[in-house]
């Protein structure tokens, strides 16, 4: 195979990287190797490998180009969801960008291949982007496991910044999930677990759903990190989580947000 070019390959076609201008893919490496200690956004000297599953040749073109620009390596990228797995196992990337629905069918192809990657290598960090909000895939995707996943529309890209932080959050082991999802899962619940909470709380929630840190949610909410910490433990409280619960409460709070898990 020739040296890379920075152009994607046609829909359903494989790209990958020269090995020669990278790890060759027979080495492999452990999953967690590379991969911050602690959740939070990875060092900016840290290079994140990235394999892309997406069948939109423009689409796919526009991020292998962004995600160069700002300092990923795009190791991989496939056409279809088989492609996409088979590539996954053998390049071991930090982070997997997939649509969730890619050919033949262009249903859930994308977002199924995305649950045997977590399944088989947890410890690749999943972004989903979808074209329009689908609760469903959203709660599936969290159902088992919470951390180094997220979801956004396409729309998304079109902000830079805010795409690329979510990109780093998601590697680092944080969460990601675009507004528009998190509303519709809140419209769809029936009963309402959270009627409890006050509004400001219900603000501060959304916010931790979407992987914000509490510094995030008190500059996006114009109050202190000191207020915020009040109101994440009043949501705790109400919510039945308590210090000695099974698993990580902020999670458990953001699971009973969204509706994928069940209250006390």
């Amino acid at each position: 195979m020739g040296p890379v070019t920075g152009e994607p390959a046609a829909a359903g076609q494989e790209w990958t990287r020269n090995p020669e201008q990278g790890r060759p893919p027979e080495q492999g490496r452990p999953p967690e190797q590379g991969r911050p200690a602690e959740l939070g956004r990875p060092p900016e000297n840290t290079r994140l490998r990235v394999v892309i599953g997406e069948d939109s040749v423009l689409l796919l073109a526009g991020l292998v180009k962004l995600l160069e620009g700002a300092g990923f390596e795009v190791a991989a990228t496939a056409g279809d969801a088989s492609a996409l797995i088979d590539i996954v196992e053998r390049e071991r990337p930090d982070l997997v960008i997939a649509d969730v629905r890619m050919p033949p069918t262009f249903t859930d192809e994308g977002i199924r291949a995305a649950l045997v990657i977590r399944d088989q290598w947890p410890g690749i960090a999943i972004l989903v982007l979808s074209q329009y909000v689908e609760e469903r895939y959203a709660a599936d995707l969290l159902s088992a496991n919470t951390s180094s996943v997220g979801y956004l529309l396409k729309d998304r890209v079109a902000d830079v910044a805010e795409f690329l932080d979510a990109l780093r959050r998601v590697a680092a082991g944080g969460t990601a999930l675009d507004p528009e999802v998190v509303a519709q899962l809140l419209v769809r619940r029936g009963s309402d677990p959270l009627a409890a909470l006050t509004q400001r709380e219900r603000d501060v929630l959304a916010l931790m759903a979407e992987g914000r840190s509490n510094t995030e949610i008190a500059s996006s909410l114009v109050i202190t990190d000191s207020a915020v910490s009040k109101h994440i433990n009043s949501i705790f409280t109400k919510l039945g989580l308590h210090p000695g619960d099974q698993g990580h409460r902020r999670v458990l709070a953001v699971l009973r947000y969204l509706g994928a898990a069940p209250a006390p």
